[in-house]
């Protein structure tokens, strides 16, 4: 059936650049936050032309409390049992190895990778990730909106257990493969991203064991942990052209802050905007470009100085559409 809903790019017209193979993945986990933990993860693996080879999944015990049970419906008995993620590190890093990490909104499943194996001082075998949000956008997909079901619908995939790891890395496999072949039929460059694995994770308290859940969950519920940058980020080489103006996009060497909690790790967030060409500022003053903060009613001394001083305010998913296609600095 989905054969019949785009047409096969024929074996010669198949882009030479294109990857040798592709991890579709799903993650649950605990939350959202930095210090949440992986309780389920599920790889199917495909081919250079998106045909499945095969599948695995696996529950992870988080040592911990599981979270929006209601959303996963992993209970702390469940888990329980389940193995560590350093028991299971060695066989999920050899699903990944040297092969295109795929997913659905892919700098979450890959951010909460990238800390599970930085816990178990390891580094995943994954250099590059493709988003399939950014590839529906690419193929100009007619979705309602980026949800995973308005993909599967679009290509009549049948979702049977939403938010179930393996469920959920099925469904995005059978929608990837036929997204793949339009692509390459169109001759779409692909929306590939680095993944820069985390060198080392400290964990300032011990959070809730397993067995232990509490009544209700959040970001800031836990301990947090904190991320130590294996290097020092280089200078800003742009100079800075003002402060963003809505609708337009961003510039090379924009002055970017950031507040509050991010659902993406706060410093792979920092290193995508780096990538970019801006200037990531650890305070905020006049000549601030722009604010990112997903609460811009808090009391935080940075939210406040924005309305002081004007400053422009976005949230985080804003800010990860705006990084899409940030425009070159000016020529001097």
């Amino acid at each position: 059936m989905l054969e019949d809903l785009t047409t096969a790019a024929s074996p010669a017209s198949w882009p030479a650049a294109y990857p040798q193979g592709y991890a579709v993945v799903d993650v649950e986990t605990t939350g959202l936050a930095r210090d949440d933990r992986i309780i389920s993860a599920a790889v199917y693996r495909l081919d250079a032309r998106g045909e499945v080879e095969d599948h695995w999944y696996t529950m992870v015990n988080p040592e911990r409390d599981p979270g929006p049970v209601w959303i996963h419906g992993l209970t702390s008995d469940m888990l329980e049992g389940a193995p560590l993620f350093q028991d299971i590190a060695e066989e999920f890093a050899t699903r990944l190895d040297g092969r295109v990490l795929v997913a659905h909104n892919a700098v979450f499943d890959w951010s909460m990778i990238a800390r599970e194996y930085a816990r178990a001082e390891r580094e995943a075998p994954v250099r590059q990730r493709l988003c399939t949000i950014a590839l529906s956008k690419e193929l100009g997909l007619p979705l309602p909106n980026h949800k995973l079901e308005s993909l599967a619908a679009h290509f009549g995939v049948v979702q049977q257990r939403a938010h179930h790891a393996l469920d959920d890395a099925r469904v995005l496999a059978e929608a990837f493969r036929p997204s793949l072949r339009a692509a390459a039929r169109d001759g779409v460059r692909l929306p590939l991203l680095e993944c820069r694995p985390l060198k080392e994770w400290s964990d300032s308290a011990a959070a809730p064991r397993i067995g232990r859940q509490s009544g209700g969950y959040s970001s800031g519920g836990y301990p947090s942990g904190s991320w130590r940058p294996s290097r020092k980020r280089p200078a800003c080489p742009y100079p800075n052209p003002g402060r963003y103006e809505e609708g337009k996009p961003l510039k090379q060497g924009m002055r970017i802050a950031f507040s509050g909690d991010t659902s993406v790790d706060r410093e792979l967030l920092e290193d995508r905007a780096v990538e970019a060409g801006l200037h990531v500022a650890t305070s905020l003053s006049r000549l601030t470009s722009l604010l990112v903060t997903n609460d811009p009613d808090s009391s935080t001394s940075k939210v406040v100085k924005a309305k002081q001083f004007g400053t422009p305010v976005i949230d985080e998913a804003a800010f990860g559409q705006l990084l899409r296609d940030v425009e070159p600095a000016s020529a001097k």
